[in-house]
C-alpha cells in the first residue's frame, strides 16, 4: 500500500501505521520549513509573502488561506525571480509553451534532487499496476534524460520492470502499427500514454485502419494501462478496458507539481495524492474560499519538498472534488474524483 511508503517518507518506523493525524503535522511543519525556505532564497516569494511568518501564522492546515495564491500568469511574468536554488545545482529546465498569450512561455526548474523525487514516486506507486520481471512500454517523450518517460524508465527499473522507452508516436499515426507490434513483441503487460493516443492505437488496432489490418485481431497481452497528460473522458476509459480488456489506471499531474500528483489505487475509486510531496485544496474558483469535503471547485497545490522552485498555493484551472468517506482500500490518504476538464469550470455553481 501506498501508505507504507509516505510513511517512511515522512520519517515513521518501519512497520509503523500511518495515522492522519502524523501526516497532517508533517505537512503543516513542511509547508513552514517551504515558507521559509522561499522566502530566504527567492526575491519573488520574499514580496510574495511579506508579513507572512510561518512559525507565528501556520499553526494547521486551516492556515492555510493566509497564504496568497500564485498561479501561471505569476510563472510566466516572474519565474526566474522565484528560484530557490543556484544555477549551478539546476539539472533540468522544462519550457512549456502557454496558449492564448503572446507572452514568455512558462520555465519549471529541477534539481537532481526534485526528480528524484518523481522516480521514487513511479517506483513505489506504479506497484498496484505492474509487478517485478513484466514489461512496461512507454510512449511519453522520454529521448532526453530527465524527461518524463526517462524518470518513469529509471522508477520502474528499480521496481524489477522491463522498462521499454518508445517515446511519444507521431500524431499521424504513421507508427501506429510499429507501437502494437512492439506491444505483442515484448510481452507488455502494461503501458503508460496520452489518451490520444490509447484511443488511436485502439482505433488502428481493432478496426483494420491502413497499415494495421495485420494487428486487428490479434490478442494483447497488456493487463493494465496508465493513462496521463489529458483529460480523460469517463465513457472513453470504458471503452477502451471494453476492448482490450484490461483495466485502465488515472494519473492527475502537471510539471510545476514535479510532473507526478495523484493516481489511482488498485479500487480506482479516486485518486490520492503524494502527500508526503504535496498539499492540496479544492476552492471556489470565483472567491478562492477553501469548500468542503464533495464540493467541487478548482484544484490548488503546495509542493513541500521541491528545492529548485517551490510553489506555494498554485492554481491550476483543474475541477475536481474530494471524495467523501474511506476509500475501499484502507488508505488513509484523501481521495481526489476524477479530473474534469477546464472548460467545465464555467458549469462549477
Amino acid at each position: 500500500m501506498i501508505d507504507d511508503w509516505i510513511g517512511e517518507k515522512i520519517g515513521l518506523d518501519a512497520g509503523a501505521v500511518l495515522t492522519r493525524d502524523e501526516l497532517d503535522a508533517y505537512q503543516v511543519e513542511s509547508l513552514r520549513r517551504t515558507i521559509k525556505l522561499a522566502k530566504s532564497k527567492s526575491a519573488w516569494y520574499h514580496t510574495h509573502l511579506s508579513g507572512i511568518d510561518p512559525d507565528r501564522d501556520i499553526r494547521g492546515l486551516a492556515d492555510l488561506k493566509k497564504l496568497p495564491f500564485m498561479d501561471a500568469e505569476d510563472l510566466m511574468r516572474d519565474g526566474a525571480r522565484m528560484l530557490c536554488a543556484p544555477a549551478s545545482s539546476i539539472s533540468r529546465i522544462v519550457t512549456l509553451p502557454t496558449s492564448g498569450t503572446t507572452g514568455a512561455p512558462k520555465r519549471v526548474f529541477f534539481t537532481s534532487e526534485d526528480q528524484e523525487l518523481m522516480i521514487d514516486y513511479i517506483h513505489h506507486g506504479l506497484r498496484v499496476m505492474v509487478c517485478s520481471g513484466e514489461a512496461f512500454l512507454i510512449l511519453m517523450p522520454c529521448e532526453r534524460p530527465g524527461s518524463v518517460g526517462d524518470l518513469v524508465r529509471i522508477g520502474l527499473e528499480r521496481l524489477g520492470v522491463r522498462a521499454v522507452a518508445f517515446g511519444m508516436p507521431p500524431a499521424d499515426g504513421s507508427r501506429d502499427g510499429e507501437v502494437l507490434a512492439l506491444i505483442r513483441e515484448v510481452g507488455a503487460s502494461s503501458l503508460l500514454a496520452g489518451p490520444s493516443t490509447i484511443q488511436r492505437l485502439a482505433r488502428c488496432g481493432t478496426a483494420g485502419m491502413a497499415g494495421c489490418r495485420a494487428h486487428r485481431l490479434a490478442p494483447m497481452p497488456l493487463k493494465t494501462m496508465l493513462l496521463s497528460s489529458e483529460y480523460v473522458p469517463p465513457e472513453m476509459r470504458i471503452w477502451i478496458e471494453g476492448l482490450w480488456g484490461l483495466k485502465v489506471f488515472e494519473h492527475y499531474g502537471m510539471t510545476e507539481m514535479g510532473l507526478g500528483g495523484a493516481m489511482a489505487c488498485e479500487t480506482r475509486k479516486g485518486y490520492h495524492p503524494r502527500e508526503a510531496d504535496l498539499i492540496f485544496e479544492i476552492v471556489d474558483p470565483k472567491t478562492g474560499v477553501p469548500l468542503p469535503e464533495g464540493a467541487w471547485g478548482e484544484i490548488v497545490f503546495t509542493t513541500l519538498t521541491r528545492k529548485a522552485m517551490p510553489f506555494i498555493r498554485y492554481r491550476t484551472g483543474d475541477i475536481s472534488r474530494w471524495i467523501p468517506g474511506d476509500c475501499p482500500c484502507g488508505s488513509i490518504l484523501h481521495r481526489l474524483d476524477r479530473v474534469r476538464d477546464r472548460s467545465m469550470r464555467k458549469g462549477i455553481q
